[in-house]
């Protein structure tokens, strides 16, 4: 009993420097439109980022025109992610294109970077990736 007693002790005294250890991301996005929608935000480590992995976690929130957004991650281990996201304007889900694959919704990369026009993509993660350290950390977002 005492050894389960301490285990237990053990584990609570553990809890908030593992969650020190994490890191917070706090993502400003600006030049939202008014047509409203949804923001969706997706935070991909260097693996997950190219293709239509999963992200590391995502965001989803309404959109608010007139000022900037402000968006919170989950926390996740320090470290190199990138941000993709994009202004769901009809909240399909979906970001919508033309015929010619050229965006109809406005959308935006971390770091600003642009889009990987050479191989009609999302940018780079080299271009497009923050490091995270732990605790809170902060980066802006500029819709296109």
């Amino acid at each position: 009993m005492k050894a389960a007693l301490a285990a237990v002790a053990l584990l609570a005294l553990a809890a908030p420097a593992f969650s020190e250890a994490q890191a917070v991301l706090t993502v400003r996005v600006e030049n939202v439109s008014a047509r409203g929608g949804n923001l969706r935000l997706a935070l991909y480590d260097r693996a997950r980022y190219e293709g239509d992995k999963d992200p590391v976690t995502d965001r989803v929130v309404p959109a608010k025109a007139g000022g900037p957004n402000i968006v919170t991650f989950d926390p996740v281990p320090p470290g190199e992610y990138a941000i993709k996201m994009f202004q769901d304007e009809n909240r399909n889900e979906q970001f919508d294109q033309t015929w010619l694959g050229l965006p109809k919704e406005r959308y935006g990369f971390s770091n600003n970077a642009g889009p990987d026009w050479l191989h009609l993509g999302p940018a780079r993660f080299d271009a497009a990736k923050i490091t995270l350290k732990s605790g809170p950390n902060a980066t802006s977002i500029k819709l296109h």
